[in-house]
C-alpha cells in the first residue's frame, strides 16, 4: 500500500475519509487536499483504472488492519497432534490409562497419533502389535476416525485418530436413557 509521495499514478479517483468522491484527479491536487486537510493520501486499489486514493489517517488505517488481522487469528482453531507411545504387550490397565488420556486429547479437538515401538524379538509379532492399535481404534470409535491405517516404519508402527465430532453421551444423558427404557 503506497501512501503520500509514494503513489506513481499522474491521475488518481479520489475518496475522502467520511466516503465523498472528489472525481479523477491529479497527484498533485490529490496530495494538496490531503496535507490541507492534515491527513494522508492512501492507494487503495492500485490495479484499477485510474488508481484509486483515499485521504485518511494512515496510522489509524494501519491500527485498524492489525486490529481485524488479530480478531482473525482468534477465530482460527490450531489443532495439535498428541503422541500416545505404546509397546506390543502392554498391560489392561497401562493400556485403559493411555485410552483415557487419549480420549481426552480428542475431545479437545486434537488429533492423536498412536505409536507402538518394539524392540528385540518383538519385531517377529508385529501382528500383536496391530491387534493393539486395532484395540486402541475400536475403544476410541465413538469420538475419533482412523486418518491414517497404521504403518510400520523400521521399529516403529504409527496411526493417527482425529476426532470425528460427535460427541459421547454423558453419564446423566446415559442413565436417564436407560431408565425410561426399562
Amino acid at each position: 500500500m503506497r501512501i503520500n509521495r509514494e503513489i506513481r499514478a499522474d491521475k488518481l479517483r479520489v475518496v475522502t475519509e467520511d466516503g465523498q468522491q472528489l472525481g479523477i484527479i491529479t497527484f498533485r491536487e490529490a496530495l494538496a487536499k490531503a496535507e490541507e486537510m492534515g491527513l494522508d493520501l492512501v492507494e487503495i486499489a492500485p490495479a484499477a483504472k485510474p488508481p484509486v486514493a483515499k485521504i485518511i489517517d494512515y496510522g489509524k488505517l494501519r491500527y485498524h488492519q492489525a486490529k481485524k488481522e488479530k480478531e482473525s487469528k482468534k477465530a482460527q482453531v490450531v489443532i495439535k497432534v498428541k503422541e500416545i507411545k505404546l509397546k506390543p504387550n502392554i498391560d489392561t490397565h497401562d493400556f485403559e490409562t493411555k485410552v483415557k488420556r487419549a480420549r481426552d486429547f480428542i475431545l479437545k479437538s486434537n488429533k492423536v497419533r498412536i505409536s507402538i515401538m518394539f524392540r528385540g524379538r518383538e519385531m517377529l509379532h508385529i501382528d500383536l502389535g496391530r491387534k493393539v492399535v486395532q484395540q486402541f481404534c475400536d475403544e476410541l470409535s465413538d469420538i475419533a476416525v482412523v486418518e491414517a491405517p497404521p504403518k510400520l516404519m523400521g521399529r516403529t508402527m504409527t496411526t493417527i485418530l482425529s476426532p470425528s465430532g460427535k460427541r459421547p453421551k454423558t453419564t446423566n444423558e446415559k442413565k436417564i436413557g436407560e431408565s425410561t427404557s426399562a
